[in-house]
């Protein structure tokens, strides 16, 4: 417990000293290194460190961030987007319906809450408000439909965590989608609250020439979530495969369809996937080597021990791991949170008895709220950037966003048949 009294000392002092987060996980685990367990070599450090992200399924992250940015660049947001305006968009507060159900598509074939928030706050936040939303509200609603991205598959904090756990990211995916839409159907009812108080008229009835005609233009948009969801729930290929064959497709489609990519777009595209990537896997590596630390001091074993000792169950153990992650999730970035807390909770989880699945859905719920908590939540950032809106007006818009996730949580947590039943009935 001194090792672990050491690790969370050195990581806030060192978020409040300003240090950047690969330095904030890297730091405490040479630390534990030089003070712990000095006799072993260097030479494992550096291993450990290179090692724990030679991992096949890690190939899946760096490609879905590129289908992202392309998507989010050229067209297939904006008609994916179009479409579901075109189905819901005539009923009373559809465009907010719009904004959550756009949200989740984009989000099903790019795996990124950020880069929802930017390409579906660009087109919906205008019409949001001219359909006499709320400024605060529509905000809220923006930043907080891009956290579905996390759950719908293809999820990259899943992959993560399939990684991190070993849990099968196929039935992750599966178990996700489920979550998602439950989280879905909680903003869809904020959404109708929201509607009926502000008095929003219905809009004009969408005629089905016109929904045909947003489904042919869409239909090429369509086709990404179709293969890459088909494809993983078949069998047909692996979540690493339909990552990189979902950036074949959108280079493909914005190029010779849409003809809305050049090859100077492209580099440039790429040059932000490659950025964006490597931040990613520096924190994973970083992450690896202090996650191999906490196991090498058992300290799985000593909460596991303690849990025993105040005769505590499941449903305290939940409690508590949601409560760490909320609070984590003020103050660190999702993925550090996820990387520093996974290592000493999944063992304690399985020696409850705890679905894999249904825990990693539970974390990754509580990861998908971090971003949007003040007062660091990265999406909230990425929509006062993208929009020019000040921070503190997301964070008023935010907040019933913020209730109405941890109501869904409760559920979550504690009705495991939500998360489990798909898996179980795709796989077995």
């Amino acid at each position: 417990m001194i090792l672990l009294g050491l690790v969370i000392f050195a990581a806030i002092a060192l978020l409040i000293l300003g240090f950047e987060m690969f330095l904030v996980l890297g730091i405490p685990a040479l630390m534990v290194k030089q003070f712990f367990y000095g006799a072993v070599p260097d030479q494992v450090v550096v291993q450990k460190v290179l090692g724990g992200i030679n991992h096949t399924t890690l190939l899946a992250i760096p490609f879905f961030i590129l289908a992202a940015e392309l998507m989010s660049d050229g067209q297939i947001a904006r008609r994916l987007t179009n479409f579901v305006k075109a189905l819901l968009g005539h009923s009373r507060g559809g465009m907010g319906y719009t904004t959550i159900g756009g949200s989740m598509a984009f989000g099903s074939v790019s795996g990124s809450a950020p880069a929802t928030v930017a390409a579906m706050g660009r087109m919906v936040y205008p019409e949001l408000r001219q359909a006499r939303f709320s400024d605060k509200f529509s905000l809220g609603l923006i930043v907080s439909s891009a956290e579905t991205a996390l759950l719908i598959p293809p999820s990259i904090t899943l992959i993560i965590y399939g990684w991190m756990t070993g849990t099968s990211v196929a039935k992750l995916f599966v178990g996700g989608l489920a979550v998602g839409l439950v989280l879905g159907m909680a903003f869809a009812a904020m959404v109708a609250i929201e509607a009926r108080r502000a008095k929003i008229d219905a809009g004009p009835t969408t005629s089905l020439r016109a929904k045909t005609r947003a489904l042919a233009d869409a239909a090429w948009a369509l086709g990404m979530p179709v293969i890459i969801l088909g494809g993983i729930y078949s069998g047909f290929f692996t979540p690493t495969e339909a990552a990189a064959i979902s950036v074949v497709y959108a280079i493909a489609v914005e190029a010779f369809i849409f003809r809305s990519l050049t090859f100077r777009k492209l580099v440039l595209i790429t040059e932000r996937a490659a950025i964006s990537t490597a931040v990613i896997f520096i924190l994973l590596a970083l992450g690896g080597l202090l996650a191999y630390f906490v196991t090498l001091a058992q300290l799985p074993a000593a909460i596991i021990g303690f849990m025993e000792q105040i005769d505590a169950g499941p449903v305290l153990f939940l409690l508590m791991v949601n409560v760490m992650f909320l609070i984590a999730g003020m103050f660190i970035d999702p993925n550090s949170a996820l990387l520093i807390l996974v290592p000493p909770l999944y063992p304690v989880a399985m020696a409850l008895g705890i679905d894999p699945v249904h825990f990693g859905l539970i974390v990754t719920l509580n990861i998908s709220i971090g971003m949007i908590t003040p007062p660091f939540g990265l999406d909230i950032f990425v929509a006062s950037s993208t929009l020019s809106k000040s921070v503190l007006t997301i964070f008023a818009g935010v907040w019933p966003f913020v209730v109405a996730n941890i109501i869904v949580l409760g559920v979550i947590t504690y009705v495991p048949a939500i998360s489990t039943f798909l898996p179980n009935l795709v796989f077995g």
